[in-house]
């Protein structure tokens, strides 16, 4: 059962991971290019539409499968296991407060006037900044992960 837990948060967590660079790198640096107002309109019909299922549930899997096998090794004792399986946890517990902050920020754009430009890059600077902190807490917790199936399966 561990094992399967923490293939299954290494995958989990990779692709939480590739979804959040994804957003930072190309996604959100968009708004500089194409303007705030097409951004907005982008953002409310991907990230704020599908997308909203999409990174909840994909997180929260994430987030579970880490909280579950740090548990699950504490549980069994799993000795060398124990440092990358918690702190993989407790890096899934810090990318989870992030988005408690960034989550909220977009959401507040849906209700600003596409022609209030200026409140509107307020809020998507602040969201970057919120977005920043998880994609990295999000990679650094998939890189704990790989050191936990590195670990699982070394001699």
């Amino acid at each position: 059962m561990l094992k399967a837990l923490i293939l299954a948060a290494a995958a989990l967590n990779g692709l939480l991971a590739g979804a959040s660079l994804d957003q930072s790198i190309k996604q959100v640096p968009s708004r500089n290019r194409i303007g705030v107002r097409n951004y907005a309109v982008y953002a409310r019909g991907a990230d704020l539409g599908p997308g909203i299922y999409w990174y909840a549930i994909l997180s929260n899997t994430a987030v579970l499968a880490s909280i579950a096998a740090a548990w699950l090794g504490w549980v069994q004792a799993s000795g060398r296991l124990l440092v990358p399986l918690q702190l993989c946890a407790v890096f899934s517990l810090a990318h989870t407060f992030a988005t408690f902050r960034a989550a909220p920020t977009m959401f507040k754009s849906r209700k600003v006037s596409l022609d209030d430009e200026q409140t509107l890059r307020t809020l998507f600077d602040r969201f970057a900044r919120w977005q920043a902190l998880r994609a990295t807490l999000q990679v650094l917790t998939f890189a704990l992960s790989l050191w936990s199936v590195v670990l699982l399966f070394a001699p």
